[in-house]
């Protein structure tokens, strides 16, 4: 088994790791990241990443799917530990880069003083002014 931290969550699959692949099947590799891989490339909905098709191999006959190499070839980094045994893949510069352009700040929930959770996304295209505190 080998945990995949992604996106803040993590996933527990079956797959084989080695120096820097990660291989799993392609049911996991959808369940871990949302993508799916078809003959024009890595796919989620509509969007799909083309894949070169210049010796590197990002699947094998049997199936599998090398997702750090993957997710290396979007500009995304993916890195594991000594062991292998657990991933972390991030999101490159350029994602992050463009999120901070759009000057949205990402959604997240937090409880008012009665306990009742309230999240950022239902304030969408209201002006929101947020006040931060640290004791440290």
């Amino acid at each position: 088994m080998v945990t995949v931290l992604i996106d803040q969550q993590e996933v527990e699959v079956h797959a084989a790791s080695d120096a820097e692949a990660l291989w799993l099947d392609g049911a996991d590799l959808g369940r871990v990241t949302g993508f799916v891989l078809k003959p024009e490339g890595l796919c989620k909905g509509a969007i799909c990443v083309p894949l070169p098709r210049d010796g590197r191999d990002f699947a094998r006959a049997d199936g599998a799917v090398d997702l750090a190499a993957i997710w290396r070839h979007m500009g995304h980094p993916a890195v594991h530990d000594e062991t292998g045994e657990v991933w972390a893949l991030g999101t490159g510069a350029a994602a992050r880069a463009s999120t901070l352009a759009e000057l949205e700040a990402p959604d997240f929930a937090l409880p008012d003083l009665d306990g009742r959770a309230h999240s950022l996304r239902e304030l969408r295209g209201r002006k929101v002014l947020l006040v931060t505190w640290a004791s440290w």
